[in-house]
């Protein structure tokens, strides 16, 4: 039964034993809708409750009687204004959504002679807005899938936003667990389509840039020849040569390039670029190798990440915004390995949107878009904001 208006909750529980814990996380839902079964549940559990996902699923539909449960393990657990990185914790969202589709999907890969194909697409009589996604990294294509997507409405249409991230309990296949009502999966992916419910998504890349910007003038594929006339390497070392010795150290210590996604848009910003590793160069020819597919005539930019590049795309991106509720899907390499203190992502997201419920998890890749153009990221923050 669902109000006249939305309505969330958000509990987190660090209970070592998995009844302990959906009871303590229970109560508190059960208490903040007054009796009223949610439309959406969404939990995330640490690797301590692996072995038991099927038994705190189970419990956890039973006691709380959403139209939708779904779920995935990850190494560290978000709820509220905290990170739990060490040790147990089971983190639970409900929504309450009142005239709004919402549509279950479990997704494969079966092989086929022409490769592999997605299975569980379901036929839908309407096109959604946004889609939740939990995947396990090591059994569905995700970058794949994702691509696919951003050409999958024929009209022209916005595409379809897809925000969530990449299951993380596990070093390796069948390790992990992903939950969509009484399933109980170690492969492929879940999510829930959302119709009638209104979701801004926030992608912090957690990088900003450093020299000035180029065009791609020969490349291809993930090759990128010629920046602007000159070689990419040539480009660099221009751009190093007047970067402060700071900036220099964070490009020896990673690089990055930022490839802008709408080359009509006048100016870019924070936003606009799409930021994706520098996996390799080749002196000989001047080229950089990219962790990404360019295009001649693209727009790219160098960038740079550290901590404090982080927190200030983090805050500017969420400076400003409303929001009820939040879904909070943060890469397993930022936390305090990145930032050095506890608790960072979710106590910005408080700071500057308020006490709210909260609840989330540290991913293996955090999906949502760019430009209208889904992708999946690494150390990056990306948040659906209800």
């Amino acid at each position: 039964m669902s109000s006249a208006v939305p309505r969330f909750a958000a509990a987190l529980s660090q209970h070592p034993v998995a009844s302990h814990a959906v009871g303590e996380v229970a109560g508190e839902i059960l208490e903040a809708f007054g009796g009223d079964d949610p439309d959406l549940v969404v939990c995330f559990a640490s690797p301590h409750f692996v072995g038991t996902m099927d038994d705190l699923a189970f419990a956890l539909g039973n006691l709380l009687g959403p139209r939708v449960l779904m779920g995935a393990t990850a190494v560290s657990i978000i709820g509220g204004a905290h990170e739990v990185e060490d040790g147990p914790a089971l983190s639970v969202f409900a929504a309450s959504f009142p005239d709004a589709r919402i549509t279950p999907v479990a997704l494969g890969v079966e092989q086929t002679p022409d490769g592999a194909t997605i299975t569980g697409w379901p036929e839908l009589d309407h096109e959604p807005s946004t889609l939740l996604l939990l995947a396990d990294p090591f059994s569905f294509p995700i970058d794949g899938f994702l691509h696919r997507s951003n050409h999958a409405r024929p009209d022209g249409g916005p595409p379809l936003q897809i925000i969530g991230g990449a299951a993380s309990a596990a070093r390796g296949p069948g390790g992990n667990r992903l939950v969509l009502d009484s399933l109980v999966t170690t492969s492929g992916a879940v999510g829930v389509f959302l119709d009638g419910v209104e979701v801004r998504t926030v992608v912090s890349q957690g990088c900003r840039p450093v020299g000035s910007p180029y065009v791609i003038t020969r490349g291809e594929r993930n090759r990128v020849e010629e920046l602007a006339g000159r070689s990419a390497l040539d480009r660099l070392q221009e751009c190093a040569a007047t970067a402060s010795e700071e900036d220099r150290m964070l490009m020896r210590a990673g690089l990055h390039l930022g490839l802008v996604v709408d080359e009509h848009k006048a100016e870019f910003g924070r936003g606009d670029v799409l930021v994706r590793n520098v996996l390799g160069a080749d002196q000989e020819s001047g080229a950089m190798v990219v962790g990404d597919e360019i295009a001649v005539g693209q727009t790219v930019q160098f960038h740079v990440r550290d901590a404090a590049a982080a927190d200030e795309d983090l805050r500017e991106l969420l400076s400003g915004i409303d929001a009820s509720a939040v879904l909070l899907f943060t890469c397993n390499g930022r936390g305090q390995h990145l930032f050095g203190v506890p608790d960072h992502d979710a106590g910005v997201v408080e700071q500057l949107l308020g006490p709210l419920p909260v609840a989330g998890a540290f991913c293996a890749g955090e999906i949502g878009p760019i430009g209208g153009r889904n992708s999946l990221h690494g150390f990056t923050a990306s948040l659906a904001l209800f």
